[in-house]
């Protein structure tokens, strides 16, 4: 999901930049008045993991890949704002050192996977949980509807650029119109990255409610 240089046209790039630097902004002060220091650990610890599994990148048809983001489980336990900034930071790390996204679509980047993702998994859990009480059924549609969420929305900023972006018809960045980027974006996370992305949201949560920590309090739980 992570968009390469050359992709997204200045008109697009650059609002995506403006834009999360206010994001990351409030998601600093939110932080700052709520994060307790005994769960500093487990955030970084949740950083590093969306750093580790987001190098799993796994070919499908048509010349890209496809890989969970961890957005969904560190939104969950410690809230949405905090995975701003823990999966940003994973982000910009791939971006600036592995090559992994471009650092044109930092931006954009981190507010698809680091943004998007995370709050529509924070608040889809809630949903299913209060109504089912089901902690990984919950866990597990959060990460799957978050994760294609985010892929569409990829998938629009791909699709709009031959719109904005061309030269007498000519697309000058992504050339593929929405039709065929939302089809294949779509495609490969509602068959296949949800489904990873789901299991291991639901996977995580086990394991932290297993290996129950008192020091840990799951966001998403609180006032449910």
């Amino acid at each position: 999901m992570h968009i390469p240089d050359g992709y997204l046209s200045p008109q697009t790039f650059v609002p995506f930049y403006i834009v999360m630097i206010a994001i990351w902004k409030k998601a600093i002060d939110k932080i700052k008045k709520e994060l307790d220091l005994k769960n500093i650990p487990y955030v970084a610890m949740g950083s590093a993991f969306s750093f580790i599994i987001m190098m799993f990148n796994i070919p499908v048809p048509g010349g890209t890949t496809g890989h969970a983001v961890g957005s969904a489980i560190i939104a969950i336990l410690f809230g949405p704002w905090m995975a701003v900034i823990s999966v940003s930071v994973a982000l910009i790390i791939q971006a600036l050192i592995f090559g992994d996204g471009g650092i044109t679509a930092i931006g954009a980047n981190c507010f698809n996977m680091a943004f998007v993702m995370p709050f529509v998994a924070y608040y889809v859990f809630r949903f299913f949980q209060k109504r089912f009480n089901k902690v990984y059924i919950s866990s597990f549609i959060s990460g799957y509807i978050s994760l294609n969420i985010a892929a569409i929305v990829t998938a629009i900023e791909f699709g709009i650029q031959p719109y904005i972006a061309n030269e007498g018809g000519k697309a000058l960045y992504c050339p593929y119109p929405l039709k065929i980027a939302i089809y294949a974006m779509g495609a490969e996370h509602l068959l296949l990255f949800g489904f990873v992305e789901g299991f291991v949201t639901a996977g995580v949560m086990y394991y932290f409610i297993k290996n129950k920590d008192e020091s840990l309090k799951v966001k998403a739980m609180g006032d449910l």
